[in-house]
């Protein structure tokens, strides 16, 4: 008896698997696609209301001599101070026990114990108990500063503002970036046309970076497909 082994380089099924096993390791260790960058918000403008013949007010066409310069209208920027701070803590303790405890006499026959050689035979005692101590602690804190001037894109009928807008710095291998959208109050915008955004509605706030360094911190698909394997999740 004779046996052959195949050559991979003319066995087309072994090269199908070999292709398909280089490709499946190729994408183990690639990262996640990222999200794609957002263009500059856009605002809805309102549409221009047509002339009136032979007026002097054309309504959407007058000018403001007399206001503040704080953000009112779509189209207007404001800066958002970013001062979110959150702190979470959480610590649990149980303790339970039980015990129990039973006595069996020894019975009496006829006016007489059940015994041999004096020991008695049917008496004794039960006693059992269980314990259970248990605790657990849990802390985070989160901390983001900075500035951030966004558009008002839209204005509800009630005077509050939809504010959008996004922050780009290339700093070497990365790209750091910053999102916010919520909804805010004029009252709440400081004469020095400036918002907090503890006072933003609705917040939507994304910090985060992108680049060879974000690539090297984020764990690829082959390690996150064990890891999650593993972990039960």
């Amino acid at each position: 008896m004779t046996w052959m082994i195949a050559d991979p380089k003319t066995d087309p099924v072994r090269r199908l698997a070999a292709t398909a096993l280089l490709l499946f390791l190729g994408a183990c260790a690639s990262t996640p696609p990222e999200a794609p960058e957002l263009e500059a918000s856009m605002p809805v403008l309102p549409s221009a209301a047509p002339a009136t013949a032979g007026a002097i007010y054309r309504a959407q066409g007058d000018i403001r001599l007399f206001e503040d310069l704080r953000a009112s209208r779509v189209g207007d920027i404001l800066t958002v101070r970013l001062v979110e701070e959150t702190s979470a803590s959480k610590s649990a303790n149980t303790s339970t026990s039980k015990s129990t405890e039973a006595t069996l006499g020894n019975p009496t026959i006829f006016g007489r114990p059940v015994t041999r050689d004096g020991m008695p035979l049917l008496g004794g005692t039960l006693d059992g108990g269980t314990t259970f101590d248990g605790a657990g602690a849990s802390n985070q804190s989160n901390s983001l500063e900075g500035d951030i001037t966004v558009t008002v894109v839209e204005r509800y009928t009630n005077g509050n503002l939809r504010i959008r807008g996004e922050k780009w710095v290339t700093l070497n291998q990365g790209r750091e970036f910053i999102r916010l959208s919520g909804i805010i109050r004029p009252y709440d915008i400081e004469p020095e046309n400036t918002v907090r955004s503890t006072r933003i509605a609705d917040a939507q706030i994304t910090y985060s970076s992108r680049g060879a360094l974000a690539a090297a911190n984020r764990m690829g698909l082959f390690a996150r497909f064990f890891n999650s394997l593993l972990s039960g999740y």
